[in-house]
């Protein structure tokens, strides 16, 4: 049985009042015009994960316009040991809350035990070319759905980041900014070889498979931790290196108003392995396949890895793909064993899909079965 979200229910969420999708184990086809919901209906099934979604905004702002009632998503995730209830809400913090079989949970993590989410949308498109920190959010959200408390040490992280930056103005007692530094060093250490243990596996992945792909294969890699080249080979090792260097810095860093060294420093690089060209020259087609090989060929990893094949959530992925191409793609994901969600505003751009798929429409914040 292919692991599938049989039911997806949303209250108060963006332009929702209410939905409700009963869903079988095929692919789930959302079309409508532009403005209508579809990607807010990705962007619920998306916060049933560690982090903040798709779109990665705040909690607060899910809430739909003028509803005096908290947002909330539940779903039913059919697994091999039988259906697993799952839903998440608003707190009156501005937080969330996560209940798992009619239970709060210990942890958002806990999620991540049913399903894993992966996505793909078009402000993705210019990833390889955009802002550095775009593509390190990119890659976070890759290690989360292998290692789903890699998302809150991130987050953890910035919040210590921050502290520091605050204590080094206001010219605090150092003893403070020791604790501090201590705290970001292990956040920082974990961080760092997350990202650099998720990539191994996955370029190991990427260069097995480099010949049969129908789509671009990438080369990836990430930009020195430090400018000298200076490398720890435990965690323990590369803690105290970061504790040392931040201490060292505090001069720079209070005069630049930032920390200028550290996890959140670091670029993926990205090459088109057949063209041996960084991914950023590619055309705008090639850019977009070489992202799609690229998440086609991590929801493998996470299969190999986890054990549990991640959704997908494709947000107008075929617009933009040529008919050959398109099939390409369909195939590949039926070849991955999971349910993907994908919307677009033609349902000519889906019809490839035959019966594999289960259509949807979306007007003004409303969903009916076609």
């Amino acid at each position: 049985m292919i692991r599938h979200i049989s039911r997806l229910r949303l209250s108060a969420f963006r332009n929702y009042a209410s939905a409700a999708l009963d869903l079988d184990e095929r692919h789930v086809v959302l079309t409508g015009s532009n403005g209508s919901g579809k990607t807010n209906l990705l962007e619920a099934v998306s916060v049933l994960s560690p982090g903040r979604g798709l779109r990665g905004a705040s909690f607060e702002t899910l809430q739909q316009q003028g509803s005096d009632i908290g947002w909330a998503v539940a779903a039913t995730v059919e697994t091999d040991d039988g259906p697993a209830d799952i839903g998440t809400g608003a707190l009156p913090d501005g937080g969330r809350r996560v209940r798992v079989n009619g239970a709060n949970a210990r942890s958002i993590e806990a999620m991540s035990d049913y399903l894993r989410v992966l996505w793909l949308t078009p402000s993705m498109d210019g990833l390889f070319s955009g802002p550095a920190g775009e593509r390190r959010r990119f890659l976070d959200r890759l290690v989360t759905t292998l290692i789903p408390s890699h998302s809150s040490t991130v987050s953890d992280f910035e919040k210590a980041m921050r502290q520091r930056n605050k204590l080094l103005e206001e010219g605090t007692d150092p003893r403070w900014l020791n604790a501090v530094e201590v705290q970001m060093a292990e956040l920082g250490a974990s961080i760092h070889l997350n990202r650099a243990d998720s990539l191994a596996h996955l370029q190991a992945l990427i260069t097995e498979s480099l010949d049969d792909a129908s789509f671009p294969a990438a080369r990836l890699s990430l930009t020195p931790l430090f400018e000298d080249g200076a490398e720890a080979t435990t965690s323990a090792e590369l803690e105290a290196l970061l504790a040392q260097r931040w201490h060292a810095a505090r001069g720079l860093d209070r005069a630049a108003g930032r920390t200028t060294s550290g996890p959140h420093r670091v670029d993926l690089e990205v090459m088109h392995a057949q063209k041996h060209m960084p991914a950023a020259l590619g055309s705008t087609g090639e850019q977009k396949a070489l992202l799609i090989g690229l998440i086609l060929a991590h929801a493998r990893l996470v299969r190999l890895r986890t054990g549990i094949v991640p959704f997908l959530l494709l947000d107008e992925i075929a617009a933009h793909l040529d008919p050959d191409r398109r099939r390409a793609l369909f195939l590949a994901l039926d070849g991955l064993g999971t349910q993907c969600f994908l919307t677009g505003t033609d349902p000519v751009l889906f019809e490839a899909l035959e019966d594999r798929a289960q259509r949807f429409t979306v007007h003004e914040g409303r969903v009916a079965r076609d």
